[in-house]
This record gives structure tokens, sequence and C-alpha cells, in this order.
């Protein structure tokens, strides 16, 4: 029998692309990303001058939405909250930087890794059965 953390790193390790929430002007704003997983931690890219990193200055927490498989009723899928910040560790930005590479469009100068570090994590909507969730602290994962 697989613990919620391997059912909820099963969904990780499967998808890449994940709806990202951030707040711009007090109210909720949520994207499609695309992430990288590393034993639950997750990377993605962005341009320096796009909105979300103003809106992420202001607000770094974000709440993702990640692993529907669209085949209806007991998909499961993950509702993570995390904390975003710029990673500037050029070792794991080239590490990262041949996944994201082909993803970003523009200048590289301009591609600015997120790191989002997990507070919470539910694995729902797995069969019909409840929700359930996975808390963090900073040296869990």
């Amino acid at each position: 029998m697989s613990s919620v953390r391997d059912e909820i790193l099963e969904v990780l390790n499967r998808e890449k692309i994940g709806t990202m929430a951030t707040v711009r002007d007090g109210k909720p704003f949520s994207r499609y990303m695309t992430f990288e997983n590393e034993n639950f931690v997750l990377y993605t890219v962005t341009n320096k001058h796009s909105e979300k990193m103003e809106e992420l200055h202001n607000n770094p927490y974000t709440h993702i939405l990640f692993g529907y498989e669209n085949g209806g009723f007991g998909d499961s899928y993950v509702e993570i909250e995390g904390k975003l910040t710029e990673i500037h560790e050029e070792g794991l930005k080239n590490k990262l930087a041949e996944f994201f590479t082909s993803i970003f469009v523009g200048n590289d100068d301009e591609m600015i890794t997120l790191k989002i570090d997990p507070i919470r994590m539910r694995l729902m909507n797995k069969k019909g059965e409840p929700p359930k969730e996975l808390e963090f602290t900073n040296d869990q994962y």
C-alpha cells in the first residue's frame, strides 16, 4: 500500500503542466505553467519583466493545481500551497536550463528560474476518496 507521499510524488513526476495562481490587485490570477519536480520542490521559469514577477514580489505565496488527467470524475490531482523564491545559484539554473530552454520564449538573459517550496499538498479526487494532506517543514523534502 502506498503512502500519501508516494501518491503525490507519482502525480508530480507524471505531469509537467499545472495552473499557478498569484495575487494581482488583491484578486487571484491563474495561468498555465510548466514545472519540473525535484522531490516535492517545483521549479519553473518566466520572463523577469512578466506581470507575475511583480505579483510575486508583492506576495510570494502561490497555489498550484497539478495533474488532472482529463478523464472525468475520479482523476487525481494535487493542490499545492507554496512559497516562491528566485534562483540565482548558477549550478541549479544550468541543471534546469536544459528542460526549460525548449519552453522559454525570449532572450536567455531575461529568463528567471523560480523555486516553489511546498507548504502543503493535498491529493484530491483519488477515485472518490477524501482528500489526503501532506504538510511540509523546511527540512522535510
